[in-house]
């Protein structure tokens, strides 16, 4: 979900839809939307908004050769009127490489405050080991400088490594670029990035494999980025945003996680490198995408078919 400068918004559907909803009116159907992988995980992902206002990003899952598949980023420009459609849509990154499965893909996005670079996160596809591989773009959180209309100005470094699934990738108010991302069963992580740092996975864990096998936790290797928080029993993060509104001064600054299991709104404080959960608020369906709209009130996105878009404000 990405709020355009009008107020209106963007949703994208996994099964490759692109929807347009603005003015409180029934959603219409973006023309010139990507052809994805659609299947387990895969399917159209992220969609942010170029500061500038005048071009967007999308992701998706691409078939590759065989039985292969991978994560891509466009560009787009957004043409308004009674149809609206995307015009010169150009993929300006594909994961390398592309892999069996279909789980794994993170593919969510962020531009720098300085509108310089494009950050994407790039999943290990539930192949754990290349999150490990500086040759490997699966489990890393990658750069690509952009100009000042959006466009690729050179070529996409890898930024850190080691991460697992990044479904949550959003700048602070202070610059600062943070992420958040599933651990296997337990240890969900929200995590400051840095450049060059490696988060440790699959070496290291505050979670354990789903058959039970035991992972050693952070402590244990001081030589990687431990997360400024984390959460056992998980939280399935669906995404975040930092709260920066007027309807509830007194969380600005502070992070607003999206979660799936158990569905709710999450509600952490930021304290320099480390972070606390502040407080949790139930919902009745998982939540896959929150983010504020100009007034300050929050807008989420329930998961899977029968979803709806909810406003909360405040009492």
């Amino acid at each position: 979900m990405a709020q355009l400068g009008d107020g209106a918004l963007l949703v994208t559907e996994k099964k490759g839809r692109l929807l347009l909803w603005q003015n409180s009116k029934q959603a219409v159907e973006v023309a010139g939307a990507p052809k994805v992988d659609y299947g387990g995980q895969g399917g159209l992902g992220d969609v942010i908004v170029h500061p500038s206002g005048k071009a967007i990003y999308l992701s998706w899952a691409e078939a590759g050769d065989g039985d292969t598949r991978g994560a891509v980023v466009a560009r787009a420009e957004l043409v308004h009127g009674a149809t609206p459609s995307l015009a010169n849509l150009e993929v300006i990154w594909r994961q390398t490489p592309k892999v069996t499965g279909r789980g794994h893909y993170s593919h969510r996005m962020a531009v720098s405050p300085d509108g310089k670079s494009l950050f994407i996160a790039s999943g290990e596809r539930q192949k754990m080991q290349p999150a490990q591989d500086p040759a490997s773009d699966l489990g890393k959180v990658i750069r690509l400088p952009i100009d000042a209309a959006g466009k690729p100005a050179g070529a996409a470094e890898r930024y850190s490594l080691g991460h697992r699934n990044i479904l949550g990738l959003q700048f602070a108010p202070d610059g600062r670029l943070w992420e958040i991302e599933h651990g296997p069963a337990g240890g969900d992580e929200l995590n400051l990035v840095r450049q060059g740092a490696n988060y440790g996975w699959p070496l290291v864990s505050e979670g354990k494999h789903y058959s039970g096998e035991f992972i050693p936790p952070h402590s244990t290797r001081p030589d990687f980025a431990a997360p400024a928080l984390f959460w056992n029993p998980v939280i399935a993060p669906g995404g975040m945003v930092f709260y920066t509104g007027r309807m509830w001064p007194e969380w600005r600054g502070q992070l607003l996680i999206g979660a799936m299991n158990p569905s709710g709104v999450v509600r952490v404080k930021i304290d320099g490198d480390k972070a606390s959960e502040e407080a949790r608020y139930p919902m009745d369906k998982r939540i896959r995408a929150i983010a504020q709209a100009p007034d300050g009130a929050l807008l989420v996105l329930e998961d899977k078919a029968g979803g709806r878009l909810l406003r909360l404000s405040r009492k």
